[in-house]
């Protein structure tokens, strides 16, 4: 049965997509089969993946509002192992069309229920807010994700987000835990970033991966390529944290290294 994992934070720019897009690519060239699930309408990692939002004629809204199978609507990368359930411009209409559905919270999750042993790892890109979309995430994952920029203004609404992940568990989701927090956008000479990164050390202990993401022009490149860093310039020092992560991530996961 594969493990469904939210990569979620409701402030923008943080590196949640590019976290998701890289972990996605480095499990898969680790052999494991990944369906990456876009649930951002601004659809930055199918963009990010190569797939042009205006020519898609299906994709994740197909899903989650007009009742398609999700095998329907998903599409190869160029990455073996790799798949995603893209999302186009239909998407941004999702958060009202939800309201009037039945169930309205588990949409996503009655959706992915078909599928999830199809793949080792479904991760899913929420939106930069927590409304529906995200609650219907976080209420179909067994796990959440949280990049955060070692920046004061990502420690402002970290409260806030966990206080939406308390109440998934309570009232849609009492097995949903938080995986991992990941530091990005790091600047190991900032003694600010030290400082908040102290503190975020602090608030979640062992749940703080031990490896950080820097920043990386390269990085911050292969989207508008269309291509995942470790396609895009595998040796630059964000792929090797980015497959550096991974790596951890499945040691603490599976007991083991790829």
């Amino acid at each position: 049965m594969g493990k469904i994992i939210s990569y979620s934070n409701q402030k923008g720019g943080v590196g949640k997509t590019t976290t998701c897009v890289n972990m996605a690519a480095y499990l898969a060239q680790a052999g494991k089969k990944v369906l990456l699930i876009d649930l951002d309408p601004q659809g930055n990692a199918t963009t990010g993946l190569g797939f042009q939002k205006s020519s898609l004629k299906k994709s994740v809204y197909n899903v989650i509002i007009e009742g398609e199978p999700v095998r329907d609507n998903v599409l190869e990368t160029v990455l073996p192992n790799l798949f995603i359930l893209p999302a186009n411009i239909d998407l941004a209409g999702a958060e009202v069309d939800l309201v009037y559905k039945k169930n309205r919270d588990k949409v996503l999750r009655a959706a992915l229920e078909p599928v999830k042993s199809a793949y080792d790892y479904l991760l899913i890109d929420c939106p930069p807010s927590l409304g529906l979309l995200t609650i219907n995430a976080l209420a179909a994952s067994d796990s959440a994700i949280i990049p955060i920029q070692s920046e004061y203004y990502a420690l402002e609404g970290l409260s806030q987000l966990m206080n939406t992940i308390k109440l998934v568990q309570q009232h849609l989701n009492r097995s949903l835990k938080v995986e991992g927090v990941v530091l990005t956008m790091y600047d190991g000479r900032s003694l600010i970033a030290k400082q908040i990164a102290a503190e975020i050390k602090t608030f979640f202990s062992k749940k703080l991966y031990e490896i950080v993401i820097p920043r990386n022009i390269r990085l911050s490149e292969a989207p508008s390529h269309g291509k995942p860093i470790l396609l895009h310039d595998p040796k630059c020092m964000g792929a090797r944290a980015y497959a550096a992560l991974t790596e951890e991530f499945l040691k603490k996961t599976e007991g083991k290294g790829e």
